[in-house]
C-alpha cells in the first residue's frame, strides 16, 4: 500500500482532487487508472480509500469509498531534543522517531548547543515522508525551537525525564517508565546540558535517567528513549 497525505481532507469528504505533483506521480509513475484504489491520510488518524474517477496528470480526481479512524494511543510521547550540529543527523532522528511512534517533538536550544537554527518546513517534510513510508495516519507535531529555560518554564503533565552525561545518581530509564502514561524526555546537545539546565530541570520535576553504560550521540540517545517507551507500552 502506498499512502498519500493531505491535511485538508476530512470525514465529510465525498470526492478528492490530488494536487498537480501527486496527480502526475499517480498517473505517470504509478500508472494508476480509472477504478484503481488509493489510500490517503490527513495526519489526524483518518485513513481514506479513494477510487480514481478521472486519472488526469494535472488533476487526478477520486471518489471516497471508505474511511477508518485509528484507535487513539493511551499515552503521548513528547521528545524535547537539541538539534545536532550536522542537520542530517537530526533529520535521521525525526524519521526514525516517527516510525517508532513519537507524538510531539520540540527542538530546544541549550547553553552548549552548536546549532541554534532549524528549518521547520524541511523538518515537517521529513515527518510527512516518514509517516507515509511507515503507513501511519497520525503526523507528529513539531514545535518551533525554544530555549531550554523557556521550555522548562512551561507546565507539563505525566512523567518527565532528563538524560544527561554528568556524574551523579540517575535512574535506569526503563525501570521508571509507567505504561499508558504521558512521557516527556529531554535530550541535550553534543556538549551535554549545562549544570544550570540540569538543576533547573530537576527543580521542575524532571528525573535524571540513564540510557545505558555507554555515551550516546544526541540522536542515538533520543531513538533509544523512543524505543524503550514504545516497548513498555506494547
Amino acid at each position: 500500500m502506498q499512502l498519500f497525505y493531505n491535511p485538508h481532507i476530512d470525514f465529510s469528504a465525498k470526492q478528492f482532487v490530488f494536487p498537480p505533483d501527486e496527480s502526475k506521480h499517480i498517473v505517470r509513475v504509478l500508472r494508476k487508472t480509472e477504478g484503481d484504489v488509493l489510500h490517503i491520510t490527513n495526519g489526524k488518524g483518518y485513513l481514506f480509500e479513494a477510487e480514481i474517477m478521472e486519472p488526469d496528470q494535472k488533476r487526478c480526481k477520486a471518489r471516497i469509498i471508505s474511511q477508518t479512524k485509528a484507535v487513539p494511543k493511551r499515552f503521548k510521547l513528547h521528545m524535547v531534543v537539541a538539534p545536532t550540529k550536522m542537520n542530517d543527523r537530526f533529520e535521521w532522528f525525526l524519521e526514525k522517531a516517527t516510525e517508532i511512534g513519537v507524538d510531539e517533538i520540540t527542538p530546544i536550544i541549550c547553553d552548549h548547543s552548536e546549532r541554534k537554527v532549524i528549518k521547520l518546513d524541511r523538518m515537517e517534510r521529513v515527518l510527512q515522508s516518514a509517516m507515509k513510508q511507515s503507513l501511519q495516519t497520525v503526523l507528529p507535531q513539531i514545535n518551533p525551537p525554544i530555549t531550554a529555560s523557556e521550555f522548562l518554564a512551561s507546565d507539563l503533565d505525566g512523567q518527565k525525564f532528563i538524560a544527561h552525561c554528568m556524574e551523579e545518581e540517575k535512574m535506569e530509564f526503563k525501570r521508571k517508565l509507567i505504561p499508558d502514561t504521558d512521557v516527556t524526555i529531554l535530550i541535550g546537545p553534543e556538549g551535554d546540558f549545562s549544570r544550570n539546565e540540569v538543576d533547573l530541570a530537576k527543580e521542575k520535576g524532571f528525573v535524571p535517567i540513564s540510557l545505558g553504560n555507554t555515551r550516546l550521540r544526541t540522536e542515538t540517545a533520543a531513538i533509544v528513549a523512543c524505543t524503550l517507551v514504545a516497548m513498555i507500552n506494547n
